[in-house]
């Protein structure tokens, strides 16, 4: 993640959902949103006898982002199907500046189910990039790192940081646990110093550009498809 400070604009916000007058409770492609209809229409003959289904859903049809196999199913027979089978990393980030990239590194949390996503900082976070892949994931707060190390040791976690400093062992060569807390930085700053002491492990990504840094959402991605890779059935 880039250690060049991001460039603002005096009295500037996030553009979020609600500045644009959406609701964003609403999933894209589903109905009451903007974008084009995917997914699959009311469900033609019998309805099954499942209780998983929504009867709204196979009534109206199911438009969300989800994979084949979940259609017409309830969000809470989604999330319980998902927890029968979660893998035992999880994710932290630092919010402190209400990065736009932590709505992505959800959503790639979710795309590769992780047990848990952990917010450290601000409780309020831009959920524009998660695509509301947030319902189906389990999400924790943290004031502070502290807090974040306390509940690691709790559960036996070991903490790998991800930045590209002086002394992180490239990631496809450390030795990430199986079982630990995947934790990044934000878009800028990287990860505060307080993060990188907590840490039991720093691990960067391999670069062969000019560039100092990729991007903290992309980043997340590598690493945690890095996870998959190794650990993954």
């Amino acid at each position: 993640m880039t250690r060049v400070p991001p460039r603002r604009v005096a009295g500037s916000e996030p553009d979020t959902p609600e500045r644009r007058g959406a609701d964003p409770r609403v999933e894209p492609g589903s109905r009451g949103s903007n974008e084009a209809d995917v997914g699959v229409g009311p469900w033609e003959g019998p309805w099954p006898d499942d209780p998983r289904h929504d009867p709204e859903l196979l009534r109206e049809g199911d438009r969300r982002n989800v994979v084949d196999r979940y259609r017409y199913w309830r969000v809470e027979a989604i999330v319980a199907d998902l927890d029968a089978r979660r893998h035992p990393f999880h994710v932290a980030i630092e919010n402190w500046q209400h990065d736009l990239n932590i709505g992505s590194i959800v959503r790639t949390a979710n795309a590769f189910n992780a047990a848990a996503v952990h917010i450290v900082g601000r409780r309020h976070w831009n959920r524009r990039g998660a695509m509301v892949t947030d319902r189906y994931q389990h999400l924790e707060h943290h004031a502070t790192i502290g807090d974040l190390l306390a509940r690691a040791h709790a559960a036996g976690l070991p903490i790998v940081a991800v930045d590209n400093l002086p002394g992180a062992v490239p990631v496809d060569a450390a030795p990430i646990p199986r079982a630990c807390i995947l934790l990044f930085g934000q878009e800028g700053p990287g990860l505060s110093a307080e993060a990188l002491a907590a840490a039991d492990l720093r691990v960067e990504i391999p670069q062969f550009g000019s560039t100092r840094s990729i991007n903290a959402a992309a980043a997340a991605a590598i690493v945690m498809h890095e996870w998959i890779r190794r650990h993954a059935r």
